[in-house]
């Protein structure tokens, strides 16, 4: 279990930093965007800057899942990484499906992933909830 633990936390706080990465990409380009003048309906743009954070949000989520699935082939869990890449995305989402699972001595490391996807999947949402309020706040304004 120790072991686990001491080889989980560090990909957790790999994917913590990754998700701040994208985070912070997204925030950035969606303030830039909102505050250029730019000849373009305000609907379109709406749409499109949620779309563009959605998408980069969902990227660096699907990079933390191939971190956990890179972690689990270094462990000599799989026979592939598109395995690999199944059962850390089962993990990552917290829907666990139950059809593969890891050996005894590294079990541990699924409900690690579980708890980080859920985390990550929650600052996404806030994210995303930020950027609507955003909007809706500058559409009532006009």
């Amino acid at each position: 279990m120790l072991n686990s633990l001491l080889i989980g936390l560090p990909v957790m706080l790999l994917c913590l930093l990754l998700q701040a990465v994208f985070l912070t990409i997204c925030m950035r380009r969606y303030a830039r965007f909102k505050d250029a003048q730019l000849q373009i309906d305000q609907l379109l743009l709406d749409i499109l800057l949620l779309s563009l954070i959605m998408s980069l949000l969902l990227l660096g989520n699907f990079l933390q899942m191939a971190v956990w699935a890179g972690l689990f082939m270094l462990l000599d869990e799989f026979d592939s990484f598109a395995t690999a890449l199944y059962y850390s995305g089962v993990n990552f989402t917290t829907l666990g499906y139950g059809d593969i699972v890891l050996s005894p001595q590294w079990r541990l490391l699924g409900p690690l992933e579980a708890a980080n996807g859920i985390l990550m999947f929650g600052v996404s949402t806030a994210a995303m909830t930020s950027a609507v309020m955003d909007i809706i706040k500058n559409s009532r304004r006009s």
